[in-house]
């Protein structure tokens, strides 16, 4: 039976790379993978990045899988018709919680026995455990309260016993949900994660979580997000992945000044020298380039597709990504051309489906 694996967890957590390279190892084993990425906006980073990785994506756009239900009901019943995947990753918009009730119970009274749910996954940044205050604190406990798999990505970035810690602390909050380690980055223990997505459920599953949804709303509302593309040119020549490191490393600094919380910024720069994504989850961290490596050829033109999320109104995240482009152009010797930008705050969430855990 075809099974689907649906990723929750906060912004930056790793979810698009979990995502991608469990793909790329049920692949190889000789499954048939379709992804599924999800967005309150749209010309996103991950679905790029996904049409890289695996042979079948899909997007739902514009809102998030609860509010969106029919739309990600629709690309699963698609699949599922055409016989294309035996396995569909589906990844949450990192700013959502309460899939349990408007997501997984949906999905699994729609199919009943066409299609298996894996354990609820949310995925955690091990630097955010304590970072987030207020609303998002708040946002982010409802994620891990949720969860049959709590799942602490980025463990390599973490000493042994600090790491031992960490997940027996998280044991102990969350006696109900299974607590796994790993890296998606370098693929250490993804194995033993992939193994957990082919077994059942969690009490989580069982449980009706409490959630306020006033609080909920406040959490996103504290969030810009910003989708554009920038076209860069230069007749000469100039270095496509300088530019995009100097525009996303201006941002990062600005957000630190303002004391604004990055959840997630994310550049896809395509160009002649190829595809390379850079990321920053945390203001005034550097950005991380993937692949890795120097400066590639020059270049006289790339397209560079923008997200940021950020607890910045969405009128100034316009500015400081214009001003970062800016600085960009000047330390790269090129000029860059701004498309419409998609500068937002999250509505009020409103799923199209709550369905009760059933009666014990």
């Amino acid at each position: 039976m075809p099974r689907l694996v649906v990723l929750t967890g906060f912004l930056g957590a790793g979810k698009t790379t979990t995502m991608l390279t469990a793909g790329r190892l049920l692949t190889a084993r000789g499954g048939r993978v379709a992804v599924i990425t999800n967005d309150q906006g749209s010309d996103l980073v991950d679905t790029r990045l996904a049409r890289d990785a695996v042979a079948d994506v899909g997007e739902v756009t514009d809102g998030c899988f609860c509010c969106r239900f029919e739309e990600l009901a629709d690309l699963v019943t698609e699949l599922l018709d055409s016989g294309r995947a035996d396995t569909i990753l589906a990844e949450a918009v990192g700013s959502c919680t309460d899939l349990q009730a408007t997501v997984i119970r949906p999905l699994r009274a729609h199919y009943g026995d066409r299609l298996a749910l894996a354990p609820l996954t949310t995925v955690v940044d091990p630097a955010r455990l304590d970072a987030l205050d207020g609303d998002l604190g708040y946002l982010f406990d409802r994620q891990l309260a949720e969860a049959d798999l709590v799942a602490v990505n980025k463990c390599d970035t973490l000493p042994r016993a600090d790491l031992d810690a960490l997940l027996d602390r998280i044991r102990r909050d969350h006696p109900d949900a299974g607590v796994l380690g790993y890296s998606a980055s370098r693929g250490d223990n993804l194995d033993a994660l992939v193994t957990r997505w082919a077994g059942p459920p969690g009490r989580a599953a069982e449980v009706d979580l409490d959630v306020d949804y006033d609080r909920y709303a406040a959490a996103e509302a504290r969030l810009g997000w910003l989708n554009q593309v920038w076209q860069v040119s230069a007749d000469t020549g100039f270095s496509a992945r300088r530019w995009a490191h100097v525009a996303l490393d201006s941002l990062s600094a600005a957000c630190a000044r303002r004391g604004d919380v990055i959840g997630h910024a994310k550049l896809a720069v395509q160009s002649p020298a190829g595809l390379v994504r850079m990321s920053v989850v945390a203001a005034g961290d550097p950005p991380r380039h993937e692949p890795a490596g120097p400066d590639g050829p020059p270049v006289t033109h790339a397209t560079v597709l923008v997200n940021v999320r950020a607890t910045c109104p969405p009128e100034d995240l316009e500015s400081l990504v214009r001003a970062a482009a800016y600085e960009a152009d000047l330390a790269a010797g090129a000029a860059g051309r701004p498309g419409p930008a998609r500068a937002f705050a999250p509505s009020y969430p409103r799923p199209v489906h709550r369905l009760p855990a059933a009666p014990a």
